[in-house]
């Protein structure tokens, strides 16, 4: 099928150049060859003009808060793009610098230059300059959300009540199959990129990056690995998603957020894959695709309208207010920033939690939400809880530095929520105590969490 014109976005108006040798494919967010909706333009773009298609990747040493662990998952991506590129004749240069630039220098001698879209502050800043510097047309193709964001809404929305019916509204016209392009010109252009990803570690040593947050073994990247983990949740922990997701030991769920995150699986494969499952009772399917498409998307309109999403001061004024004024409550345990990252609170539970983003770089979203309020109830201010929470957040897991880590990191002091009878230090903030740990098995989540740590080791 075409692509969905709402999709598609000209950021900047500008001719063609008439004497390109190429069709740039910028690609930086939709990290995949497969259902990639800016990759099957481009190539349409190149096989109308009797054009090589280019894929060029940016590759920045200075990513915010970024280090060796999502370095490397990226990396790994990056290499099986390359590969299932050049299976399909299109040409794939990565290039060390800032993205923006490294897309405006290889821009010279395009005729066309598209791009993906960028939810967070320094992605749109990326799109906003080349758009400011190029002299040539660029298109936004928007690949990595199942409804795109200009339909759905033109304002920050409160919760997910308020953006679920203009969801739905739009979305199942855009849960549909992506056709691969053929391609007309195989790639003969002679790029050369500044890594090779044919090696994954010494490309990885290379880079000035930090390099105390070490790889892990439980996940690797790529689209290979994204779809044979969906795979493997199709046939084993959807059966079971409506009832088990909240069970940490269970292992119910999909692991699929890291891939999302580095748009190395597209969120409408995912969905279609759930829709035209068998395995699946319709409750099951119907509470993942909440929160696939509905709490997702409502987490990327926050970090679009909210300027100040990664911000204290950019939480609901009535959560600053209440917890303000519980400011001053007494707190059962306090613990700095440093004994909390090391995992040294009475909560064994808590720590179990701690060690498995540290080692492992995920946590289930269950213990996300308790991790998160424990911080805020142990921290000596509101303020340098949030700090804590988007810092160890950011910073171990896989997924961090998200819009749906922004969101979740907000949720925990009352963004998407509503006000909850008052309790000590959280005010009408909703809280979260010893009763979470009754809906599971938590001692088998220890344990589970102890094997984990000593794969990681091994």
């Amino acid at each position: 099928m075409t692509i969905a014109s709402a999709r598609v976005r000209t950021l900047k108006d500008a001719p063609e150049h008439p004497d390109g040798r190429y069709i740039l494919y910028w690609m930086q967010s939709s990290q995949r060859a497969d259902f990639n909706p800016a990759l099957e333009f481009a190539l349409e773009a190149a096989n109308q003009r009797n054009l090589p298609l280019l894929v060029a990747f940016g590759l920045t040493d200075d990513y915010p808060e970024a280090n060796a662990r999502h370095y490397a998952f990226m990396l790994q991506g990056l290499q099986d793009v390359r590969q299932r590129l050049a299976r399909r004749g299109v040409g794939f240069v990565l290039r060390r610098g800032v993205p923006d630039a490294v897309a405006l220098e290889l821009s010279r001698e395009a005729a066309l230059v598209i791009c993906d879209a960028g939810y967070l502050r320094v992605q749109r800043l990326w799109r906003r300059r080349l758009a400011e510097a190029l002299d040539r047309r660029l298109i936004r193709v928007e690949g990595d959300v199942v409804a795109p964001i200009a339909l759905v809404s033109n304002k920050h929305e409160y919760a997910a009540r308020t953006i679920r019916p203009r969801i739905h509204r739009v979305m199942d016209e855009h849960i549909a199959p992506l056709r691969p392009r053929p391609v007309a010109r195989p790639d003969d252009l002679g790029f050369v990129s500044d890594i090779d990803l044919s090696d994954v570690e010494t490309a990885l040593r290379a880079l000035r990056i930090d390099h105390s947050c070490p790889p892990v073994k439980r996940f690797r990247g790529g689209e290979g690995e994204a779809r044979a983990r969906l795979s493997h949740f199709l046939n084993g922990g959807l059966a079971d998603y409506a009832s088990a997701r909240g069970k940490p030991e269970a292992a119910a769920v999909s692991y699929l957020s890291p891939y999302l995150h580095f748009g190395q699986i597209s969120p409408v494969e995912i969905a279609l894959a759930v829709r035209q499952s068998e395995f699946g009772p319709s409750e099951s399917r119907a509470t993942f695709l909440e929160e696939l498409i509905v709490r997702r998307e409502l987490a990327i309109n926050h970090v679009w309208w909210a300027p100040d999403y990664d911000q204290y001061d950019g939480l609901p004024d009535w959560a600053r207010a209440t917890l303000a004024a519980h400011s001053g409550d007494s707190r059962p345990y306090v613990y700095s920033a440093e004994a909390l990252e090391q995992g040294l609170t009475h909560d064994r539970y808590w720590n179990a939690a701690m060690s498995e983003m540290k080692a492992t770089g995920y946590m289930h979203n269950r213990l996300r939400m308790y991790w998160g309020k424990k911080i805020l109830q142990w921290s000596v201010s509101p303020q340098a809880a949030f700090e804590t929470v988007l810092a160890l957040n950011n910073r171990y897991l896989l997924d961090g530095r998200d819009a749906n880590s922004y969101a979740n990191v907000g949720w925990i002091f009352g963004l998407h929520d509503r006000p909850w009878p008052p309790q000590p230090v959280f005010g009408t903030v909703r809280s979260m105590g010893p009763n979470t740990f009754k809906s599971f098995d938590a001692e088998a989540y220890v344990a589970q969490v102890a094997a984990l740590e000593a794969a990681e080791a091994g």
